[in-house]
């Protein structure tokens, strides 16, 4: 049974366990993201969160407290470190600090640089200043450790989540899903597509009805003037006879 035992074991002891705890949150802070195992990344995630809680708080007593959980040392040696190539010196997390920052003595040795608890209770607090916990997530990069296989991933602090995708591939399932928000996409552009050419259709069709009214309405015209005219000279022509017919009677009398 594990009574009073909280948290994972990682099979080490606890001055072991707790130094890599350190160490892990210390590369973190520094470089904003590391890699390493699932059951490491899910042991030292609320470690971390605790230190980023603590610093946000602010003051002396908040620096000492992330002192005891840290070991303050000098970093970001590497940025001036010529055996770093330029490509690994690109951290998009935090402003690194300027050359005048890191001194070097006249045997390599690091001499001055900047502090990690300093580093924290600036930068990383700062940085979460309006986020209520959830620092940190971790990515699966599909990798696995050689020897006993096990899951590498990469944790790192949130805020950078516009980047691209640290795993690089794409799963079965993110794969499934554009598929149908594209076949979604474009049967709603075949509707509106189609509704278009229904609606174009039924103003070709009633503007040709309104053409072929007009049409048969020249046309029954036409047909109907010769018998208007002609009953109007028959109307004539009888209105003529009864004239004369009148005519005759008055002369008679």
């Amino acid at each position: 049974m594990r009574n009073r035992i909280q948290g994972k074991q990682l099979n080490r002891d606890s001055e072991h366990r707790r130094a890599m705890l350190r160490n892990l949150a210390a590369g973190l802070f520094e470089h904003g993201q590391i890699e390493t195992t699932m059951p490491k990344a899910k042991a030292v995630q609320p470690f971390i969160e605790k230190i980023i809680t603590i610093a946000k708080k602010g003051g002396l007593h908040a620096r000492r407290q992330i002192e005891q959980r840290l070991n303050d040392r000098k970093i970001h040696a590497w940025v001036a470190d010529s055996n770093v190539p330029d490509s690994c010196k690109d951290n998009p997390w935090f402003d690194l600090p300027a050359a005048s920052d890191i001194e070097f003595n006249r045997y390599g040795e690091l001499r001055k640089a900047p502090r990690l608890v300093q580093h924290v209770m600036t930068a990383v607090a700062d940085r979460f200043r309006d986020r209520d916990g959830g620092y940190t997530r971790v990515v699966r990069t599909g990798r696995h450790r050689l020897g006993d296989g096990g899951d590498i991933v990469i944790l790192q602090l949130v805020g950078e989540e516009e980047g691209t995708q640290i795993g690089g591939g794409t799963s079965s399932r993110r794969r499934q899903a554009d598929r149908r928000t594209a076949f979604a996409a474009s049967l709603r552009k075949g509707g509106a597509v189609a509704e278009e050419a229904v609606i174009e259709d039924a103003g070709v069709e009633e503007a040709e009805a309104e053409v072929a009214a007009d049409e048969a309405t020249e046309e029954a015209a036409a047909t109907d003037a010769p018998d208007i005219q002609k009953g109007a000279e028959a109307a004539a022509e009888s209105d003529e006879d009864t004239a004369e017919a009148d005519d005759e009677k008055k002369s008679d009398e």
